[in-house]
């Protein structure tokens, strides 16, 4: 898979893709129900959405994938899509909770990139869409950390120095912390082995005092307003502080960088299945999926989206990943039950 996405398309190709893939106005009515996490879909899309198919929109917000995957093995939201990464997709199809949306069938799918368009959980794209892509690292403010530069290892995160007790931030999700452990610790992040569960388990509870927070909430305001210095991150949020702060610097360490996905799924009890479809068709189209990378920071899986790409996004590292990273990122990778029950162990004991 190319990782490195690069924004500055010919023109003639941009502006085929984007004449082929230019939505005309549907006249259409009812409703559509999106469960998404916060700051992650930008309010004038969604407007601009209403007034092009008369659909009106409510956008719902969970705090993290559990929440979301819990509320619908419940039965209940009543959402048309919502936005899982690949292992929640998975689970999705697993028990029944994804509808069948045959992606390929879309008039826009034409759009999507190569690389986007079969996935290891979904390798027909039967059940999902891409929406945005991006990575997880660690974010400080060069003007408060000693010398002003940091090591891009998991090192200044997991063992941080004195000054930054009490400074530091963490995102409450089970997989990102739990992977960036392993790959500092040298460990297989599916490792089925108890040992090597608890080397993972003792790291973060040695580093557990120096966090303020362990929170996917408020993780920009929190940078920007210089509640603390350092913030696991990830890079769509990071672009974000920076654009207030630029004293921000993204990492990647050099441990290992998760790389992950995000994707539009329609939920098997959606009550609006047809508006849910026209509404993932209308974000293939490249200047949907440019606005939504506007807003979130985050790059998205169209082609032809880079001419009506912000510029600031091309020239920040943190989004437009440096070619020497590329061999820092690490995908989704699908672990035995075993592994997964470890690290539910870990996170509990870890929050407890």
């Amino acid at each position: 898979m190319t990782i490195r996405r690069n924004f500055r398309f010919a023109a003639a190709l941009a502006t085929m893709a984007a004449v082929a893939g230019a939505a005309v106005p549907a006249q259409a009515d009812g409703e559509l129900f999106l469960y998404n996490w916060s700051n992650y879909y930008p309010p004038d899309l969604m407007k601009k959405f209403e007034d092009e198919t008369g659909i009106k929109v409510t956008l719902d917000n969970f705090a993290s994938e559990s929440d979301m995957l819990a509320k619908l093995q419940a039965g209940g939201g009543g959402y048309d899509v919502v936005f899982p990464t690949h292992r929640r997709v998975k689970i999705m199809i697993e028990q029944g909770l994804a509808a069948k949306l045959d992606a390929p069938s879309l008039p826009n799918w034409k759009n999507v990139a190569e690389p986007f368009r079969s996935t290891s959980v979904d390798p027909k794209r039967e059940y999902s869409a891409p929406y945005m892509w991006g990575t997880t690292g660690f974010t400080y403010d060069s003007a408060r950390v000693p010398g002003g530069k940091l090591e891009e290892s998991w090192k200044e995160y997991f063992e941080p120095r004195d000054e930054l007790k009490g400074n530091m931030a963490s995102l409450n999700d089970m997989a990102d912390v739990y992977n960036a452990a392993a790959y500092y610790l040298g460990i297989d992040k599916c490792t089925d082995d108890a040992g090597e569960a608890q080397k993972i388990l003792d790291l973060l509870m040695k580093q557990k005092p120096y966090l303020k927070t362990y929170s996917n909430d408020g993780t920009i305001d929190r940078m920007i307003a210089g509640e603390v210095i350092m913030h696991m991150q990830w890079n769509g949020a990071a672009h974000r502080v920076r654009k207030e702060k630029p004293t921000a610097v993204f990492v990647y360490p050099k441990e290992g960088v998760t790389f992950w996905s995000d994707n539009m799924v329609i939920p098997a009890n959606a009550p609006n299945m047809e508006n849910a479809k026209k509404f993932i068709n209308w974000m293939l189209d490249p200047k949907n999926a440019a606005a939504a990378s506007n807003y979130t920071g985050y790059m998205n899986a169209i082609d032809g989206s880079g001419e009506f790409m912000d510029p600031g996004l091309n020239a920040d590292p943190a989004v437009n990943m440096p070619a020497e990273y590329g061999s820092r990122l690490s995908g989704f990778k699908e672990c035995s039950e075993k592994a997964y029950d470890l690290r539910e162990k870990v996170w509990t004991k870890l929050k407890s």
